[in-house]
């Protein structure tokens, strides 16, 4: 029987890395079978090690961008280890950098640099507002890219902004530097060489808004802030049962709100009535409608009301925590968990979206700050 293969097997990423944006795209990388070495500060590390404790002492963020990799602790101020990290370079494919910025070209990491001794090498820089123009050097965390995007205009209540509940700008630049290195590796296949890598928060967010922006084309008025709902589809989002329980539930086409009024309201004639017999006067009188589906819903319990939507195939939802879905039946019913290993045991692990039956996804070991030093320089042939 031939072994598995990875589609990264045999690549080497070496990541100049913290926080959220590259750990979260080289991790993706680990999963697909490609060596991680992240490079660390000796001693304290990535500083998302230090977040919190909540994962029997590890922090939270860390431990979810962070398995399979290989720590390699060096002080790059230092000539001895800036030179251990320029001979693992010689061996790598792929370098990827979310330092501050301009921190890698002062240090002779550049692509402009490195591509003159090393062709090959794809080099991935992330920043918050990309490599050039007049935010170059502004600093950027999640929630400020997540403003300057305007994602925080539309989300929330009518009254006041809310930023998502999780990193989503880190996770969209991770995203699009992991698929970006993808493509660059694919094309060193057919030109030989390496490729520059310039992946901007800011860009990577602004694209995810594309349908506000395109709402609010030529100075239209964009969609408006709406707690949970959607902003201009209705009825489409949450709704309270008689119990007090929230189901979510959504309309996306006069079908499914035809079926809605006879088999969910019990109101057929509530179908064709003028101020709702299209989804743009269903927005427009959507306090009206709420109402109407309010009391219906007061009738029954959130499993009733459930029901008669499965019943009618109308989409809905639960309002799930995150208890709820640490033990949702769907993610357990198609064994997406799994264990790995931590510096503190082991944990339980969801296993990278995309179930591929032509390989197993790499889920190894968390490491602990410069657990892998000793190996890595033995196999440079280098001395410490």
């Amino acid at each position: 029987m031939q072994p598995m293969i990875r589609p990264l097997d045999g690549i080497t990423v070496v990541s100049l890395e913290h926080a959220i944006a590259a750990p979260f795209c080289t991790r993706q990388l680990a999963d697909l079978g490609a060596r991680v070495i992240k490079v660390e500060r000796p001693g304290s590390g990535d500083f998302a090690r230090g977040y919190d404790s909540r994962v029997n002492g590890l922090a939270s963020h860390f431990v979810w961008t962070n398995r399979s990799k290989e720590s390699l602790a060096l002080d790059l101020k230092n000539p001895a280890d800036k030179d251990i990290l320029l001979a693992l370079l010689q061996k790598s494919d792929v370098l990827i950098q979310n330092l501050a910025p301009g921190a890698a070209a002062r240090m002779g990491l550049s692509f402009q640099e490195l591509s003159q001794t090393l062709p090959r090498l794809i080099v991935c820089d992330i920043s918050g507002y990309g490599n050039d123009g007049p935010y170059r050097d502004k600093k950027a965390y999640d929630l400020l890219i997540q403003s300057e995007a305007g994602f925080l205009s539309i989300t929330g209540t009518p009254e006041h902004p809310s930023k998502a509940g999780c990193s989503i700008a880190d996770i969209a630049a991770g995203m699009y530097a992991y698929t970006n290195i993808l493509s660059a590796l694919m094309l060193r296949n057919k030109t030989g060489v390496g490729s520059h890598i310039d992946i901007s928060m800011l860009e990577a967010l602004s694209e995810w808004m594309g349908y506000p922006l395109y709402y609010a084309f030529e100075g239209a008025t964009p969609p408006p802030r709406s707690a949970a709902s959607h902003a201009t589809i209705y009825p489409y989002g949450p709704f309270k049962a008689g119990d007090g329980k929230i189901i979510m539930l959504g309309l996306q086409n006069e079908r499914e709100w035809q079926v809605f009024c006879t088999e969910v309201l019990d109101a057929p004639a509530l179908a064709s009535e003028p101020r709702f017999d299209n989804n743009s006067k269903r927005n427009e009188n959507r306090q009206a409608l709420e109402a109407i589906i309010l009391k219906r819903f007061a009738s029954l319990t959130a499993a009733e009301v459930i029901e008669k939507l499965e019943s009618a195939q109308i989409a809905n939802a639960q309002v799930n925590d995150m208890h709820d879905l640490w033990n949702h039946p769907q993610l357990k019913a198609r064994k997406r968990w799994v264990t790995v290993n931590t510096p503190a045991g082991p944990i339980p692990a969801l296993l990278p979206p995309g179930a591929n039956k032509s390989f197993d996804y790499r889920m190894n070991a968390i490491p602990d700050v410069g657990e892998h030093n000793a190996a890595i320089i033995a196999e440079l042939g280098l001395k410490r």
